[in-house]
């Protein structure tokens, strides 16, 4: 008998472990993915851009899965690159509302 019920308890820890784990670690790996996935088709012409090796740049085209990147004020430095080596995105709109509300902060 005390066999049965120590096989039992080792497989319902067992189990509450993986739960756990799945809970922690692997749904939130898959969230971040469709986020990442999200910005990535809401990419735009004209968006400033952050790539995974610490540029910034604005996209000037965008392909399937390639995008030109513009680095730099001289206009003269388009690199083609892949979607996926883009890490953060930030929209003109966006920009200028943050610009905003500083200046809102200034008068006060």
């Amino acid at each position: 008998m005390q066999n049965g019920s120590s096989m039992s308890s080792m497989l319902i820890v067992t189990v509450v472990m993986f739960a756990v784990l799945y809970f922690l670690m692997i749904r939130p790996q898959n969230k971040e993915q469709k986020q990442k996935a999200a910005m990535l088709n809401a990419l735009a012409v004209g968006d400033t851009v952050l790539t995974t090796s610490g540029f910034y740049g604005v996209v000037i085209a965008l392909e399937e899965d390639t995008v030109i990147v513009e680095f730099g004020s001289n206009k003269n430095c388009r690199i083609p690159m892949q979607k996926a080596a883009i890490s953060a995105v930030e929209k003109p709109e966006d920009a200028i509302k943050v610009e905003e509300s500083k200046d809102d902060k200034k008068k006060k």
